[in-house]
């Protein structure tokens, strides 16, 4: 109990707290003081504000000589992009995961392309013509600078982008041999989590193949059937008396409990594959390694994903993260613990003063001071655990909307990682790209509202030529296009991404002002997980103020395409209805306008009747009906057999089959043989199973039978629920259908012009509506 007494933070913390929250709300009404000053400035010399922007105007309209088009036809014109696209298009063929060589040509022809088009947009494109138009047309330069700043601070951090992988395989000798086999505590925190998935977590940790470690549920709400399940399971449990802190004083008080040399610790949902431990630990015969992260994986699919019908095609929403933002970060020493799926060293935990208890990103502030103290806290880019995904689009944005909110309150709390003592400028510079992160969907929003500048306000925020669109912005867009998703290790499209940055835009622009005026004025609130729901449920609350700008912006849309048609096509002149920007203004609202419907889409849950999940697996599998009794033949001095090779007289007989999907309440197999009429199988059939791979005994009935094409001379399709199973079997299939090393794989995002088909048919016919398995549950890949 020393460490608790020395270590561990107290309530005190927030006091700690004070002077940076005194300093925020400074800054904060500082900034409110001069934006009104601004105002009151505007009001009260219109006239002279008015000069000065029409002297901006004159230069705006006389740009240096470098900066003009080319006088050439639109061929030549086109030839700079063309260059350029084959150019970044050769490099990803030749290297089709980013190496170090391509990656700095990647980076290099992108960087070039960016500070071209912003001296462009800054010299040549803004419109000052008046007060009105010329604060929209700042206003919209500012939020591309923003925007693009934060591109180029990823551009730069994905120059250093580390891989373990192989450093893993060699580590891991010493572990597997049993040369490097430190104790380790294996924590399970748990909040209100049911039972069922409570479970599946234990018997995984339990399953890792590793000797000398001790599993630990700590049970934050102290409930009878947990500690039975524990007792149960043969899994240590500990409780306390109170609540404080959240799961960070959870696992500090567990600390104080435990002796581990090292501590893993898995989300109540995440069950790890069995080689977790002999992959992670190796590293810390490093003595400064103080944290290994690795991914986090999911074995249903994201509510986005499943509310499109496109489960197993879009990659889940978390994997931009693991995939590119995580392996840039290790490579500047500022990677992120995800709070869940890691292991940590105790004694450098201990010595950074436990979990931190001042922020709702506990995770998130605990690997920075970790790192602060000369800790390195690394990345093991290799999927060795999955967990649930929020399971309906409310819980999705509760998620997000604690993270976002506990990772702002990095600004008034001692473990900002851009103040903390010891952390390089490499280190703050990757921090900093993600706290910037957050405050996108403000200027996201301004985006969406621009277009509708260009109808109700008669105001053309952009001046440019069909031309100099050509010339400077094309390139720019379409390279940024090609080498996306292969920066991000196909991990996402650009327009996949642009509708996932969309969907919670107006709750987490909320949510980042709030958390920037009163940071701890919420506290941590649990993702539901276990649920289920049997009808279609449309968001209303996330959901109204998408639906109040898709009436906008088809009313905008509707307005500036008929200016355009009026007006004509092709005018080059400076004030005409193309070179202003109305044709830009009716294709930027046709944009929005898809992209906000897709959004509504997902807005609109699904169906999910059946909380277990089911596996696409295959396994050979023998099926016995349990009315299986061999009659007596005592006048044959052998055994008789009938036309089919089993035992003449007897009333059942033995089928074999492949396992098309399986799961913890049953499973979908198809036989390997015809059922005859004299050794019939019907629904509602007792049976015994066998899975024969790992020799798992099952008891269950059948609840279906199907023939494909209806056709009784083709091998019969069944389901089969599984009875109580004995506690051995099940965590035997506990085992394999999550457990096994390697099964959690990546596949690729679609592409950007598969992207644009199917969000297509999304909006033209959603899957949604389309007959589903009688499962009712999407198969997941394992």
């Amino acid at each position: 109990m020393a460490f608790l007494s020395k270590s561990v933070p107290r309530p005190t913390d927030q006091a700690k707290a004070r002077p940076s929250l005194r300093w925020a709300t400074l800054i904060m009404a500082a900034t409110v003081g001069l934006s009104a000053a601004i105002v009151l400035a505007w009001f009260a010399g219109e006239e002279r504000i008015t000069k000065i922007f029409a002297q901006l105007q004159v230069l705006q309209g006389q740009p240096p000589m470098w900066l003009e088009v080319p006088m050439v036809t639109a061929q030549y014109l086109v030839a700079p992009t063309v260059v350029l696209l084959l150019l970044a298009y050769a490099v990803t063929r030749i290297s089709p995961r980013p190496r170090p060589w391509s990656r700095c040509v990647v980076i290099g022809i992108l960087l070039t392309l960016v500070v071209r088009y912003l001296v462009w947009r800054c010299l040549s494109t803004l419109n000052l013509a008046s007060p009105l138009e010329g604060t929209l047309s700042l206003g919209l330069l500012g939020m591309e600078l923003f925007g693009l700043t934060t591109s180029i601070i990823q551009l730069l951090l994905l120059l250093r982008v580390r891989d373990r992988r192989p450093q893993a395989d060699q580590l891991e000798q010493a572990v597997v041999s049993g040369h490097y086999q430190p104790w380790i505590d294996v924590f399970i925190p748990t909040y209100d989590e049911p039972a069922f998935i409570l479970r599946r977590t234990i018997i995984g940790c339990q399953a890792m193949d590793y000797p000398r470690k001790t599993v630990y549920l700590l049970d934050d709400t102290r409930r009878p059937e947990i500690k039975a399940l524990a007792s149960e399971l043969g899994c240590r449990y500990i409780t306390r008396p109170s609540n404080d802190h959240a799961k960070a004083g959870n696992l500090n008080h567990a600390i104080g409990q435990t002796q581990g040399e090292l501590i893993a610790s898995f989300d109540a949902d995440f069950v790890p594959t069995r080689n977790f431990l002999c992959r992670t630990v190796g590293f810390f015969q490093q003595a400064k390694v103080g944290l290994v992260q690795t991914p986090q994986s999911f074995y249903n699919a994201d509510p986005i994903a499943r509310n499109l019908g496109l489960e197993g095609v879009l990659t889940p929403e978390e994997e931009v993260f693991y995939r590119q933002i995580q392996p840039m970060r290790d490579g500047v020493g500022s990677v992120v613990c995800s709070g869940t799926s890691f292991v940590v060293r105790r004694s450098a935990l201990e010595a950074s003063g436990g979990f931190v208890t001042e922020s709702l990103s506990e995770d998130y502030f605990t690997s920075v001071r970790l790192a602060a103290q000369g800790n390195d806290v690394i990345y093991l880019d290799e999927k060795l655990s999955a967990g649930l995904a929020a399971e309906d689009i409310a819980a999705h944005a509760t998620q997000r909307l604690r993270w976002a909110r506990g990772t702002l309150q990095a600004f008034f709390i001692d473990s900002n990682p851009l103040t903390i003592p010891g952390l390089t400028p490499m280190q703050r510079l990757g921090h900093l790209e993600g706290l910037l992160h957050w405050f996108s969907s403000i200027p996201r929003i301004g985006f969406l509202l621009m277009p509708l500048a260009y109808s109700f306000l008669n105001v053309i925020p952009i001046q440019a030529t069909a031309r100099e669109l050509l010339y400077y912005f094309v390139p720019y867009y379409l390279v940024q296009l090609t080498v996306f998703a292969w920066l991000n290790e196909r991990s996402r499209s650009a327009l996949l991404s642009d509708i996932y940055s969309l969907v919670l835009v107006f709750p987490l622009a909320a949510t980042v002002i709030q958390a920037m005026i009163n940071p701890f004025s919420r506290g941590f609130k649990v993702t539901p997980k276990g649920t289920s729901s049997q009808r279609f449920q449309f968001n209303w609350k996330l959901g109204w103020p998408l639906v109040l700008l898709f009436g906008l912006t088809a009313i905008s849309l509707w307005r500036n395409l008929g200016l355009c048609l009026m007006a004509g096509w092709g005018s080059d002149a400076a004030y005409g209805i193309t070179s202003r920007g109305l044709a830009l203004g009716w294709v930027w609202s046709a944009y929005n306008l898809a992209m906000i419907a897709v959004a509504l889409l997902i807005l609109l849950d699904v169906p999910r009747p059946d909380a277990h999940l089911w596996f696409d697996l295959r396994r050979v599998i023998k099926l016995t009906p349990r009315t299986f009794a061999p009659k007596a033949n005592h006048s044959s001095p052998k055994s008789v057999c009938d036309s089919e090779g089993f035992p003449a007289g007897s009333t059942a007989k033995t089928w074999w089959g492949i396992t098309t999907a399986m799961s913890e309440v049953g499973v979908e197999l198809s036989l390997t043989q015809q059922v005859s009429l004299a050794h019939p199988l019907s629904v509602g059939m007792a049976v015994d199973l066998e899975i024969a791979e790992e020799a798992i005994a099952l008891e269950g009935i059948i609840t279906a039978i199907s023939y494909k094409n209806n056709d009784r001379d083709e091998f019969p399709h069944l389901r089969v629920q599984f009875g109580p199973l004995a506690p051995a079997s099940y965590r035997d299939l506990v085992t394999t259908l999550f457990c096994r090393p390697g099964q959690w794989k990546r596949w690729n995002s679609p592409g950007e012009l598969r992207s644009i088909w199917l969000l297509v048919r999304v909006l033209v016919w959603p899957r949604r509506f389309s007959h589903r398995s009688p499962r009712a549950v999407p198969v997941v890949k394992g």
